[in-house]
């Protein structure tokens, strides 16, 4: 917060660190590295170095044209006195438009010999940040160069997708909300009723209460199905057991209803269309009290689950933001086949048409602010696109705001 508060923005990623410790140098250097600076070999001026050493090495820093920033060290071998070069080291970054930040004797905050005072003695721009150790200096710098790269980004649009029938989605809502004045979850089927409105369609599947209705069922919709248990405890279990795949005639159907109507004692058994294999994905709107609604995606799985490996996007979400989301997991590789570096395991899934999703998704809570919560869940990623076997939707009365507006830097 320092660094963005008093020093100005890196226009890239090159870095300069100089310092009277060749091992604290080398692990500026290591870190920087790490976070994707752009770094050479340390300026090391030497245990004896002098305050005119550093006022030279940062004065030349400051113009090279190689150079977008400065992490100065300053860590004397032996007790000195400080103030000479703390004000040598201010004299070398004076008006400067690149950062300097600083691990000054392993002072943390902003040191008083570092700060510059303006009216009635307020710290001013062009005070220099202090840290414990170089290694959290490289890691602040590499945050804000980040923040830095994004400000110069084109500024990229809301997009709504074709094929949005909004005015649908809201008496659909406006009549639930009449008959639940506080919000409930929806039923399955009139999740995905609501879903359809904003061209999510939910791969085909009907209720069947009886082991005959479950076999019309199959043959409405086709062979091969799946049947599945419905209730919360049966959802999304890692060890399938509310789920029969595959089913190819009548005689399976039938049994896996019995099967599954007995194991959780509930007559509703949803017999769905078998969808192409993929990947499995999450896709899940909550709301955040700081940001509102926020998106939230990553691949799906009990160890993905215990990671925490999800990306968060504010809505409305933007073309851009859409694709980068689909991307940003640290599990995101396993979209284009790959688990490492030169491991393939598969073809790439189509990552397009889940950005579409998201898109669609934000567009439909952006419209419906009585949409609380939305999980797509799982959605199989093939080569051929985004089949989405689940959705769980949950509408309440619309939340207070301080303001009416996105919440969006412009």
């Amino acid at each position: 917060a320092m660094l963005l508060a008093y020093q100005p923005l890196p226009d890239g990623p090159r870095l300069a660190v100089i310092g009277n410790s060749a091992a604290l140098g080398w692990l500026a250097v290591d870190a920087a590295r790490g976070e994707g600076l752009e770094v050479g070999e340390p300026t090391d001026l030497g245990p004896q170095a002098e305050p005119a050493d550093y006022l030279t090495a940062v004065a030349s820093a400051m113009d090279s044209a190689e150079v977008d920033a400065v992490i100065v060290i300053f860590a004397p071998p032996v007790p000195t006195a400080v103030t000479a070069f703390a004000e040598a080291i201010r004299a070398g970054a004076q008006d400067a438009v690149k950062p300097v930040l600083t691990t000054f004797v392993a002072d943390h905050g902003m040191p008083n010999l570092l700060t510059v005072r303006g009216a009635g003695g307020i710290v001013d721009r062009g005070s220099i940040p202090s840290y414990p150790d170089p290694e959290r200096a490289a890691r602040a710098l590499a945050r804000v160069r980040r923040y830095a790269a994004w400000r110069t980004r084109p500024a990229s649009l809301v997009v709504r997708p074709d094929g949005l029938e909004v005015g649908r989605a809201r008496e659909l809502v406006e009549r639930w909300m009449t008959r639940s004045p506080d919000g409930d979850w929806l039923g399955d089927l009139e999740a995905a009723e609501l879903l359809a409105c904003y061209g999510i369609r939910v791969v085909d599947f009907r209720e069947a209460r009886d082991p005959d209705a479950a076999v019309a069922a199959a043959a409405e919709l086709g062979y091969p199905v799946a049947a599945k248990a419905t209730g919360e405890m049966w959802r999304s279990r890692p060890d399938f057991t509310g789920v029969r795949l595959d089913l190819w005639r009548d005689t399976a159907v039938r049994r896996a209803y019995t099967d599954l109507a007995e194991l959780t004692g509930n007559a509703v058994v949803h017999i769905q269309k078998m969808a192409t294999k993929g990947v499995g994905c999450v896709l899940r709107v909550q709301d955040d009290p700081s940001f509102g609604s926020v998106i939230g995606f990553g691949l799906s799985g009990t160890i993905i689950d215990l990671l925490g490996d999800r990306a968060y996007r504010a809505l409305p979400l933007t073309q851009a933001e859409a694709l980068e989301l689909i991307d940003a997991p640290r599990a995101a590789p396993l979209l284009d086949g790959q688990a490492g570096p030169g491991r393939t395991i598969g073809e790439p899934v189509d990552k397009k048409a889940l950005a579409v999703l998201a898109q669609r998704i934000s567009a439909l809570c952006d419209d419906l602010p009585e949409v609380r919560e939305l999980s797509v869940e799982p959605v199989l990623a093939s080569p051929e696109g985004a089949a989405i076997l689940y959705v769980r939707v949950r509408i309440g009365p619309e939340p207070s705001r301080f303001d009416n507006g996105p919440r969006r830097l412009v």
